[in-house]
């Protein structure tokens, strides 16, 4: 149970160090910080009312709402809601009548989140501190499950669906974007950097998709598929690891370059993103 927890709690850490300061976003930031969502699948226009911060330290594989049917006065629940990208996107689509749910274990990205969603002007937005293992949510109580880029983190993936199912209605749907690998080598899976940056704790696409639907989930489908290529995967790889590679390259001898055209060469063609819909029965 330590090992578990403390794979948690580095990710939870890992991504508190990330965060860009406020004062990033609050001028220059609104402008540089979009593309980048952009290119994660967002629309210009889910973002136009999304202050920079959100965008700017939005940390997903692409967007989990794109495919979603989300209504007014639906209840939208969001597992790792980081700095609040997605929530205040799935707030302004259920409306005032709706409400949305943001979980994350990081008390640090609450805050933030909150800050977030008080700028963006939404009241219907709930954030709870909790693990998404064991979510603090009734039970058949959501109408969508969101989560972007954060299942693939938990140590306990089963558990997480099997808590999808749990608190969604009867019929109730969900829609993930995540990171899948396959053949990985070991010295990539035993490093917790690259754990933490969704790269060495992803599961095979099979295994991920059989996992849902031992949780009892159903029409399991995979609706858009990103393999990423190596220049994708050197983005990734200098953005997500700097402190991990000035390490990796002082104890090899070698330029940073060098470590991270390692990294991208024992993981090329073996990475992709998917986002994948589902629902509970009934």
């Amino acid at each position: 149970m330590n090992d578990i927890v403390d794979v948690r709690e580095n990710a939870a850490r890992f991504y508190e160090k990330a965060l860009k300061p406020v004062s990033d976003g609050a001028c220059c930031g609104a402008s540089a910080a979009k593309p980048i969502a952009i290119a994660a699948g967002y629309e210009t226009d889910d973002l136009k009312n999304v202050p920079a911060d959100a965008t700017g330290n939005s940390f997903g594989c692409g967007n989990p709402l794109a495919f979603a049917g989300v209504r007014a006065g639906d209840t939208v629940l969001d597992l790792g809601s980081g700095a609040g990208l997605d929530l205040i996107i799935a707030a302004q689509k259920t409306g005032l009548t709706g409400r949305v749910i943001g979980i994350d274990v990081s008390e640090v990205m609450l805050a933030r989140a909150r800050t977030n969603a008080e700028q963006a002007g939404l009241s219907n937005i709930e954030l709870r501190q909790g693990a998404i293992e064991n979510l603090p949510v009734e039970s058949g109580s959501v109408d969508w499950v969101i989560s972007n880029c954060v299942i693939n983190l938990s140590p306990e993936k089963w558990r997480v669906f099997r808590e999808i199912h749990r608190v969604l209605k009867p019929g109730g749907r969900m829609l993930v974007s995540d990171i899948v690998a396959d053949g990985l080598p070991d010295w990539i899976l035993s490093n917790p950097d690259m754990h933490s940056a969704c790269v060495s704790g992803a599961l095979p696409a099979q295994i991920y998709l059989d996992a849902i639907r031992d949780s009892g989930l159903a029409d399991v489908t995979v609706v858009d598929r990103l393999v990423y290529d190596d220049s994708a995967l050197r983005v990734l790889v200098s953005e997500a690891l700097p402190v991990s590679l000035d390490s990796l390259a002082c104890s090899a001898g070698k330029p940073v370059e060098d470590i991270v055209g390692a990294v991208v060469a024992a993981v090329s063609g073996r990475v992709q993103s998917l986002r994948i819909a589902a629902r509970r029965p009934g």
